[in-house]
């Protein structure tokens, strides 16, 4: 009798959804439903244990704000966003690959001029990023938008210490020169840890998993007739790249922030010798 009603209950709540105009909010909720009462089936939770799922959720919510965003953390540690992404990915072997977003990316990071520093705190080891944006045949493009933020060299965004950190610190939005160029100056990000104070820290605690990420700069590149690509360049002698907090790290995305003992080259780039030097293209597919 039992099991007849649990079967019942589940075609019941997709049939419900029938009259569901958009045919893929339809197929969504059919889907959600059918899993998610194929996992209960199959776990049995008690009463106390779906009211404390409940109550997680909850705790999760009442975390988000505008600067923190707890259920995509959620989504990062549980892999979700990166088997997301790479559904959606496109595929193209020679693009430059994508990855999280992350839960600390702002809508609109401040304009900055090529060669400008993000770093507006000066305590971290100095470094100089710089490279190309290009299409997939190789061809420069210019104009090209790249929306960048990190950690300072602590491992906190400017949202997570308001009063510390100037606003803006560790962001900056550029626009790549008439061959594609961009550049721009900051420090040598941090390890950290993602937020550990809210019940995705709890989760992790209990489960025995670490909350380390490795050291990495955050990247939006976009630029006319081509598909955006959200990426990470990870500094390449970091630790946890083999064991990500949120699954992140691709081997493409792994680069060399080498030291470099040249007076000219910091001159040129306005940094005090020897200096840390990240040297990359990022490489869009066209629409």
């Amino acid at each position: 009798m039992a099991r007849e009603f649990t079967t019942e209950i589940t075609d019941t709540v997709v049939g419900s959804f029938s009259g569901t105009a958009d045919p893929r909010l339809r197929e969504l909720l059919g889907a959600l439903t059918r899993h998610l009462h194929a996992f209960v089936r199959e776990t049995r939770p008690t009463t106390t244990e779906w009211e404390r799922a409940i109550g997680f959720l909850t705790a999760t919510g009442r975390m988000c704000t505008d600067t923190r965003q707890e259920f995509i953390l959620l989504s990062d540690v549980l892999g979700v966003s990166m088997l997301v992404e790479a559904l959606n990915g496109h595929g193209d072997p020679g693009a430059t690959e994508s990855t999280v977003l992350g839960p600390f990316h702002l809508t609109r990071s401040p304009v900055r001029e090529l060669g400008a520093t993000i770093d507006l705190v000066g305590t971290g080891e100095q470094c100089v990023v710089s490279g190309r944006v290009l299409s997939r045949d190789g061809t420069p493009l210019p104009g090209a938008v790249l929306d960048v933020w990190q950690a300072d060299d602590r491992g906190f965004y400017d949202v997570q210490q308001p009063g510390v950190q100037p606003p803006g610190n560790g962001r900056g939005l550029f626009t790549a020169d008439a061959e594609g160029r961009f550049r721009f100056r900051t420090c040598v990000p941090s390890p950290y840890p993602v937020p550990t104070d809210g019940p995705v820290g709890a989760l992790l605690g209990t489960t025995g998993r670490h909350p380390w990420r490795p050291a990495h700069i955050h990247f939006i590149a976009s630029a006319e007739g081509h598909a955006p690509v959200t990426t990470h360049i990870f500094v390449a002698d970091s630790p946890y790249l083999d064991s990500d907090v949120v699954f992140a790290v691709k081997q493409s995305l792994v680069q060399d922030f080498a030291e470099t003992d040249d007076p000219s080259l910091a001159e040129e780039f306005g940094v005090v010798n020897p200096f840390r030097h990240a040297r990359f293209d990022l490489v869009l597919e066209q629409a």
